[in-house]
């Protein structure tokens, strides 16, 4: 079986998530889904107050080796055991997650399309973008909601590195996208990909 990766990129709020998700609902066991926040570096041998002020946002805060190195497992047939991030603890979480290898691989982060081996393993390539305003504040109700965040450390962590790291690491990766979406509600892009991506389901190889 031949497996086909599909990239799913862009800034922080930009949708990306709820277009991998729409995705995965659609197709829910016939596809993978991979995210590269899971593949964060432990950082059990930091206070927990030191791990806040990593910057996430920047390539080195990602173990890309681990994740290049599994989703090569996955092309060959093989099941993974991924890691599990814990966004209340800023750490992986010690569980671990098995994914089984399907015909489509969803890979979705910030920094997917940043790594040039993780696009060389990628079929095709999205980037979804969104306006500058839009994203900051889905990142502020994003983070208080559902990962326990107060507004003032959303506010300052997106000043400090989430701003810049994104002008400097992820708008640049917008160039090498094949696929452009203007955020991740719009269903003219939904129904193209969707579609894309049946027809590789149904295929014989």
């Amino acid at each position: 079986m031949k497996s086909v990766i599909i990239g799913i990129a862009g800034g922080t709020g930009s949708g990306k998530s709820t277009f991998t998700n729409r995705l995965r609902d659609e197709f829910k066991d016939n596809v993978a889904v991979i995210y590269h926040d899971n593949y964060y570096r432990d950082q059990s041998d930091i206070p927990l107050e030191e791990r806040k002020k990593t910057n996430y946002d920047h390539p080195d805060a990602m173990e890309t080796e681990l994740l290049v190195q599994q989703l090569q497992e996955l092309k060959e047939g093989k099941s993974i055991q991924c890691p599990v991030y814990d966004y209340t603890q800023h750490n992986r979480s010690g569980e671990v997650q098995t994914v089984e290898p399907k015909k489509v691989i969803l890979l979705e982060g910030i920094l997917v399309l940043a790594d040039e081996r993780l696009r060389d393993l990628m079929d095709i390539k999205i980037y979804v973008e969104a306006d500058a305003d839009e994203r900051i504040l889905r990142r502020v109700i994003r983070d208080v909601k559902e990962r326990g965040r107060d507004i003032e450390g959303v506010v300052e962590q997106y000043l400090t590195t989430v701003k810049p790291m994104h002008y400097l690491y992820v708008e640049p990766t917008r160039s090498t996208a094949d696929i452009v979406i203007n955020s991740g509600m719009n269903s003219t892009a939904f129904e193209l990909v969707k579609n894309t991506i049946q027809k590789i389901l149904d295929s014989e190889e």
